[in-house]
């Protein structure tokens, strides 16, 4: 478990760096905007500099934004998760302080692509080892959880807000070439993690109820309990068939291995869903 979580923090770590590396090298050099409180921070610290003349970086604001959003996260979503998730705003910040802030290429394409990427590749592999890069990540799981709505449409909402104020206030390309950074990150971060919003998971276990209750001890999601027998073995089992986010494929992933490690889980893309979606206690 020590090896594991190690190797958890420092994943975390290097994600961070990713993101610090997209930023100061690629994104804010040339005005593109990266998504989420990312891109609220690099905006706010460009208006400061610009407009009233104070320079406060991208990754103090970052810092400052995502504490009263921690302490969210703390008592809505999960210590373990909001701890991991500050881990990485904390060396984000960090990185970003430490590197220079440079414009490698003169071309806004370029740096709009490959900074898109490599903040892709440093979001997906946080969110993949059950993190997340703090901000909107944990905005959107607490909203999900107390409303049956799509994570991606507070992504949106922000995102459209970013996207419009860089077109605002700066040369209405900027907004173009945000909106370019924004769907190369999506793509990559989606290949990494998953594609879809919703994945529906398929249990087979000899520890049903074990695994029902801890599965409602952290999410608030519906189970439906099948009985299952194995063809080979003849033993009778159960299966568990649920529907949860794509932000809670770790901590299921994380139950089943400590409850029932023999269990076998099948996890598949889901398109839409119909009926209840969330437990109703």
């Amino acid at each position: 478990m020590f090896l594991f979580e190690a190797k958890r923090i420092l994943i975390v770590i290097f994600g961070a760096f990713l993101n610090a590396v997209s930023l100061n090298l690629f994104l804010i050099g040339a005005n593109v905007y990266a998504s989420g409180f990312t891109g609220t921070s690099q905006l706010l610290s460009s208006v400061f500099i610009d407009f009233f003349g104070i320079g406060i970086s991208t990754g103090v604001i970052l810092l400052i934004l995502n504490i009263p959003v921690a302490i969210l996260g703390w008592y809505k979503v999960g210590r373990g998760f909001t701890v991991y998730s500050f881990i990485s705003v904390i060396f984000t910040t960090t990185f970003l302080t430490i590197i220079p802030v440079e414009q490698w290429s003169q071309d806004i394409i370029l740096n709009a692509v490959f900074g898109g990427v490599l903040g892709g590749i440093g979001v997906g592999m946080t969110l993949k080892w059950g993190a997340s890069t703090g901000g909107l990540d944990i905005i959107a799981m607490v909203l999900s959880r107390m409303k049956d709505q799509p994570i991606g449409k507070y992504f949106l909402i922000i995102n459209s807000i970013i996207i419009a104020l860089a077109g605002i206030i700066y040369e209405p390309e900027n907004a173009l070439y945000t909106l370019v950074a924004l769907y190369v990150s999506t793509r990559v971060i989606d290949a990494i993690h998953t594609r879809h919003e919703k994945v529906t998971a398929m249990i087979v276990t000899r520890k049903a109820d074990e695994l029902q209750q801890a599965i409602h001890d952290t999410m608030v999601r519906g189970i439906t309990i099948l009985p299952a027998r194995g063809a080979y073995s003849k033993v009778d089992k159960n299966m568990l068939y649920l529907v949860i986010t794509r932000y809670e494929l770790y901590d299921l992933e994380r139950i089943v291995s400590e409850i029932d490690p023999n269990a076998f889980t099948n996890v598949v893309e889901t398109a839409g869903i119909f009926g209840f979606f969330r437990r109703n206690d």
